[in-house]
């Protein structure tokens, strides 16, 4: 059975000024590390896009040890997946996809994760 686990969850900013002021708005007020990306900011697992990305308001990425069985998991359940959003690792291995469908304005999107 295919294990899941939320990685993060990515907000979409309006640009870099307003993603950095959200960024370090979640620092001040739970102590969460800043760190800047080239296309976000993390403040410990919440993303803040620089510009809006997937998802009316963001993403989801749901974490998963082994991407390409999660996917061939949910498609047999009817989910589909927008495949020109697959990443892969070095190694040719799956690591991040998007599905097709959004849930209340978020993109869902699996990621690798242990």
């Amino acid at each position: 059975m295919v294990k899941y686990s939320l990685a993060h969850i990515g907000i979409n900013a309006a640009n870099k000024e307003e993603a950095q002021k959200a960024a370090e708005m979640f620092q001040t007020l739970f102590g969460f590390a800043v760190k800047e990306g080239n296309s976000s900011f993390f403040a410990g697992d919440i993303e803040l896009m620089k510009e809006p990305y997937m998802g009316k308001n963001g993403h989801i990425a749901i974490g998963t040890p082994d991407v390409a069985a999660a996917k061939a998991e949910l498609e047999t359940r009817g989910f589909s997946f927008n495949d020109a959003t697959a990443k892969y690792k070095t190694d040719g291995t799956l690591n991040a996809i998007y599905l097709s469908d959004e849930i209340c304005g978020f993109a869902i999107h699996l990621v690798g994760k242990q």
